[in-house]
């Protein structure tokens, strides 16, 4: 399989690329702005499958060019995409009456029109059979119990929910699929800086285990699916 994945340098998105990487027939373009934990990961990757077909590049999905940057990359490391993994994002964490709207214009650039991008860009190299995998969050899950100061980040979530739906019907003649899963909370860094006292059930590499799986094989099962992945709310 060809593989796109964003947001590769840490949490489940690192974890769901070091689950990819050990079949040789995974071909995997990582994404990420942090070139030295990039590296990290190619070095991990490395030691886990000495022949691994990893391919990390420096990109961010929001502000680097995707015509001379990304596209020509992809398009010489593996000609096609059979899976885009939509992962990158952010969060931020402020009561209601302190989000500006640049906090909110923020939250909806990394975490929705990035991926706009991403997938507008990409769907020349995507032929039928192509899975989207959107990485959304319980968050923005209609009717989940939602949490303070997290008002931004679950709209710019439910934004990208909604956009789930919408494309895999644009797409149904296309044969392209397109999925979400709604994740609740994995012990990452960024759970650990928005939420210090908590801890959660799940771990990371085993939500990146889930990704991958389902990134794999989801879309012979769903599509326009927005799936609820969570222990608790979260």
């Amino acid at each position: 399989m060809n593989i796109v994945i964003t947001g590769a340098s840490s949490g489940v998105g690192f974890e769901a690329v070091l689950e990819l990487i050990q079949s040789n027939d995974n071909f995997v373009v990582a994404l990420a702005r942090s070139e030295d934990k990039l590296q990290r990961l190619l070095d991990i990757a490395s030691s886990l499958n000495p022949d691994c077909n990893l391919y990390p590049v420096k990109f961010d999905i929001v502000h680097d060019d995707y015509i001379t940057g990304l596209i020509p990359f992809v398009q010489a490391r593996l000609g096609s995409v059979d899976i885009l993994i939509n992962n990158a994002g952010s969060l931020i964490k402020k009561p209601f009456e302190e989000l500006a709207q640049l906090d909110f214009a923020e939250m909806l650039q990394n975490n929705l029109l990035g991926h706009v991008k991403m997938i507008q860009n990409l769907l020349p190299l995507m032929k039928p059979k192509t899975h989207i995998l959107n990485i959304g969050s319980m968050g923005g899950f209609q009717g989940s119990l939602k949490f303070p100061g997290l008002a931004a980040y679950s709209a710019s979530k439910a934004a990208l929910h909604t956009l789930t739906e919408c494309l895999a019907f644009e797409f149904e003649e296309r044969q392209i699929k397109v999925n979400c899963l709604a994740l609740g909370s994995a012990q990452t860094e960024m759970l650990e800086k928005a939420f210090p006292d908590y801890e959660s059930p799940v771990l990371a590499y085993e939500m990146g285990k889930y990704i991958a799986d389902f990134a794999l094989t989801g879309h012979k099962f769903f599509n326009g699916k927005v799936i609820p992945v969570a222990v608790i709310n979260p």
